[in-house]
């Protein structure tokens, strides 16, 4: 009895940690977004090549993603997190010290580099966590995520309106965040499979040879169009296709971003009762529900009730579709590090793909090409179904 209780408290443990570095990961990536104006003047930077240097950084990531899940099986997650994360932020800084628009171009891709793997390696621990205490605890990960990147930026905002120099306040966020993530390592337990073990030489993306987990990569890549388009469009799409002021435009996205992390704190018992596969088909529905009230809708009101029905339906899809890579036998952190590659790839399609369309057929009817997208994620819904927990956890 001793050692089961000393189990769950292990387990509480690590829930805790892993919570923890998610959110110094939201947090960081706040903290960065919130002073993008500053480092633009800072560079002298057009809009045109601060977007074309932005990708830099999603490129980055692209290229380290896909070997992470060898890098966790080889050093174990802890390991991984602590050789990603520390470098992140204290690049991060230096982001703030860039002095020419090349220069932030090649911290920006070392930046990204390290900022994915970090992403893929504590969702390899999460996914841990979770299945060692037979819970669906990944949706408030990533609702950890979104608090933190919260809390940047509005500490970026306050940053700002003092006046505090850039390369001041990332400083002092990247020795905070650190430290945070000290805490949360310690906390952290060893991965499922041991180090060392299970050395095919098939690629991580090769794996998604696999019809489920292709299928899993589809319903998470539609799902990070889908909630990329609130971040990139909603506020826009008030703005010109609604005539909004900019202030009521960006509360649309708050209404967006407040449901998200909500609906991701109270995802797990929603995904315990129905069933993951079947959240994730309801989370489908009703993310096209949203979209068509949102868009569709001629009153300010039922907008805002629409970006939060599109909020609430996102929430869970891209937490369930790690979850469920993390449950594919022999190498889940390869599956782990495949989805969450086609994830952030999604994050470089979509905004191009609503911005082509919207130069055609205006940014309303573009954004409706999203409502195929969440049909697509209800229909596939069943390759996320979880597996027999006994077979995953011995």
């Amino acid at each position: 009895m001793d050692k089961i209780v000393e189990a769950g408290t292990r387990l509480r443990d690590a829930a805790l940690g892993t919570a923890l570095v998610f959110a110094v990961s939201g947090a960081q990536l706040g903290t960065w977004v919130s002073r993008l104006p500053a480092v633009r003047d800072r560079v002298h930077a057009s809009p045109a090549q601060l977007g074309l240097v932005l990708l830099a950084g999603g490129v980055g990531s692209l290229v380290s993603m896909p070997s992470t899940g060898w890098l966790c099986r080889r050093f174990g997650s802890r390991t991984a997190v602590a050789m990603t994360a520390v470098p992140a932020c204290a690049l991060s800084f230096l982001l703030g010290l860039a002095p020419s628009l090349l220069l932030l171009g090649v911290l920006l891709f070392a930046w990204g580099m390290v900022f994915g793997a970090w992403d893929v390696a504590m969702n390899v621990q999460g996914s841990t966590v979770e299945q060692r205490a037979g819970r669906d605890w990944m949706p408030r990960y990533h609702a950890c995520w979104s608090v933190g990147g919260i809390v940047g930026a509005a500490a970026g905002a306050g940053a700002a309106k003092l006046g505090t120099p850039v390369a001041v306040h990332f400083g002092i966020a990247a020795a905070l965040c650190v430290g945070l993530l000290l805490v949360g390592l310690r906390l952290f337990i060893p991965d499922r499979s041991p180090a060392g073990t299970d050395e095919r030489r098939q690629s991580a993306l090769g794996i998604l040879r696999s019809r489920r987990l292709m299928a899993i990569g589809i319903v998470t890549l539609c799902s990070v169009i889908v909630e990329g388009a609130a971040a990139d469009w909603l506020a826009l799409y008030l703005v010109d296709d609604r005539h909004a002021s900019a202030a009521v435009g960006a509360a649309g996205y708050a209404v967006f971003a407040v449901a998200m992390a909500g609906g991701r704190f109270a995802g797990t018992p929603i995904s315990q009762r129905l069933g993951r596969h079947r959240a994730v088909a309801l989370s489908g529905l009703t993310a096209v529900a949203g979209v068509l009230l949102a868009v569709l809708s001629p009153w300010l009101a039922l907008n805002y009730l629409g970006a939060a029905l599109w909020a609430l339906g996102v929430c869970l899809i891209f937490p369930a579709g790690i979850s469920a890579a993390g449950e594919t036998p022999g190498r889940p952190t390869d599956a782990i590090a495949a989805v969450s590659t086609l994830g952030y790839g999604a994050q470089l399609v979509g905004p191009p793909l609503i911005g082509f369309l919207a130069n055609r057929v205006g940014l309303g009817h573009a954004l409706l090409v999203l409502v195929g997208l969440g049909v697509a994620i209800s229909a596939l819904a069943p390759a996320v179904r979880p597996r027999e927990r006994a077979a995953l956890t011995g």
